[in-house]
């Protein structure tokens, strides 16, 4: 990737690692003094801590800058300082969890979200602000060499003899288990040749076929590609965007959508203890909203290329740079994430564990 990917990277990670230590520290030592926003004393400039995924670092920086700059127009010149944090989305959830002072993630996955909320760090109702907490979506895809020498079309195609796939670690990576979920849920609606609908068993041997053949689960979906364009590997199963992003840096990624595969539903929530104890409630809750503003979705169509939360439009695409998907399915046409996390893919005798307890042994 260009030096500048890697550099926004380096910079997700230094910051990853100081932000525990120094982020409330910050916050105190500028005025805040914990508490709810009754009872706290706000900063003359308010630090917001943000902890997102990994592939989302170039379209988030324009997101803040047009917020500072929208928040300092409208309240007397307050300068809103962010720190932020880039990484794979379920180890940012885990490090919220465990300590790390996150006034608001944006994650890459609704189980994500739902870790922070068990821990008791969320309080609201994060599904029911607007949109359902989502802010963008994407879609899973297979990036492949130029020309596809390897003929990858379909789900199928991936399990032929001798192929090297890339995709993320699944205990690290949201990405990685929206793209366990397309494959499971293309093989369940009977879009993937050889494979009968809705048989688990069926979905089960095809992901057992694919993952036979990957040889590299890099801790994040970014880690992945940039090992994919680094020449390792015949085909990387990742984020459309990404494809995109790289298209748009001159590298030769090439982005076959299969003909079913599952909406990669991105959703975003304020952290509420860490928010109250920063005392930025009210910051952190404009800067949600405004990831919901027709700024932000333009934003992150034209720096994020991701696709419209609206399912219909995201399907349909726009003819040019996002193509259409001739079958678009959400979790929910599967059962929802709490089916497929506890039960049907990732539960003790889902799709997905027993096929990595086959190809591991």
């Amino acid at each position: 990737m260009p030096s500048g990917r890697l550099g926004a990277r380096a910079l997700g990670l230094v910051a990853a690692a100081a932000l525990v230590a120094s982020a409330c520290a910050t916050n105190n030592a500028n005025g805040g003094t914990g508490g709810s926003p009754g009872t706290c004393t706000p900063q003359e400039s308010p630090v917001i801590t943000l902890a997102a995924y990994s592939n989302v670092y170039d379209v988030y920086g324009k997101l803040i800058s047009n917020f500072q700059t929208e928040w300092k127009d409208g309240h007397d010149g307050q300068q809103v300082i962010f720190q932020t944090s880039f990484g794979g989305s379920t180890t940012q959830a885990q490090n919220v969890v465990n300590g790390f002072p996150a006034d608001i993630v944006g994650l890459s996955l609704a189980p994500d979200v739902q870790m922070i909320q068990d821990a008791g760090l969320i309080s609201h109702d994060w599904t029911q602000v607007t949109e359902g907490g989502i802010v963008a979506t994407s879609v899973v895809v297979f990036d492949v060499r130029p020309g596809n020498p390897k003929h990858i079309e379909n789900w199928d195609d991936l399990t032929q003899p001798g192929l090297e796939i890339l995709t993320p670690d699944p205990a690290q990576s949201g990405g990685a288990r929206w793209n366990i979920v397309a494959a499971y849920g293309a093989s369940m609606r009977g879009n993937v040749p050889g494979y009968a609908a809705n048989d688990s068993a069926a979905a089960e041997k095809l992901l057992e076929g694919i993952f036979k053949n990957v040889t590299v689960m890099d801790k994040s979906a970014n880690d992945s590609i940039k090992n994919f364009e680094s020449g390792n590997g015949d085909v990387a199963i990742t984020y459309e965007y990404a494809v995109l992003a790289a298209q748009k840096a001159g590298l030769p990624d090439e982005a076959v959508i299969p003909p079913s595969t599952v909406s990669i539903q991105t959703p975003v929530a304020v952290v509420d203890e860490y928010a109250q104890e920063h005392c930025v409630v009210d910051i952190a809750n404009a800067f949600v909203e405004y990831l919901h503003t027709k700024d932000a979705k333009d934003l992150f169509s034209s720096v994020g290329y991701e696709r419209s939360v609206t399912l219909k439009q995201a399907k349909a695409g726009d003819g040019g740079t996002y193509p259409a998907v001739e079958d678009l399915f959400t979790t929910d046409d599967l059962g929802g994430w709490d089916q497929l996390q506890s039960d049907t893919v990732f539960g003790p005798d889902g799709a997905f564990t027993k096929a990595q307890q086959t190809v591991t042994g």
